[in-house]
């Protein structure tokens, strides 16, 4: 359907991958997930677990965290890649079309129930729309979440989550 590349992997993994929405769609029907709202009621749509991509690319043992890029808005999330590996998603479609720049496209980071991750590292900014990358990293990438709850604030007030 599309062949533009909506998702770059790199860093610690065995082969640097440049996803299209077909590269998406045709990743293994046990890591999709055909209606998110089973994990945020506000969003709509099919994603894909962040495990099934993190096997496509092959991730190294030596990988500790995952690093969450959004060119597009310059926001960066840097997180524990443990507490994220299996509650991490990629929402990447809706009704089987690319998910729309309004909705967060065309890739949205989600974590399953990010309050239970517990870890200090993860919080609801953690949570990244417009992503166009993730990094795999043995120590902490790049990171411009708000660090105190007044920043939090005005950053979901101006962006309207």
């Amino acid at each position: 359907m599309n062949s533009t590349v909506l998702l770059t992997i790199e860093g610690e993994v065995g082969k640097q991958c440049k996803l299209t929405w077909n590269d998406l769609a045709t990743i293994d029907p046990r890591w999709q997930m055909d209606d998110v709202r089973q994990i945020d009621p506000k969003r709509t749509g099919g994603a894909v677990a962040l495990e099934g991509i993190l096997q496509l690319a092959g991730v190294k043992p030596s990988a500790e965290y995952l690093t969450i890029h959004s060119d597009v808005s310059d926001f960066h999330a840097s997180i524990p890649l443990a507490s994220v590996r299996d509650c991490g998603f990629l929402l990447y479609r809706r009704q089987d079309r690319p998910l729309e720049t309004a909705a967060g496209g065309p890739v949205r980071f989600l974590i399953r129930d990010f309050a239970a991750c517990h870890s200090s590292e993860v919080d609801e900014c953690a949570n990244v729309k417009f992503v166009d990358r993730i990094e795999l990293s043995i120590e902490r990438g790049f990171d411009n979440r708000p660090v105190d709850d007044m920043s939090h604030e005005e950053l979901h007030q101006r962006e309207g989550n």
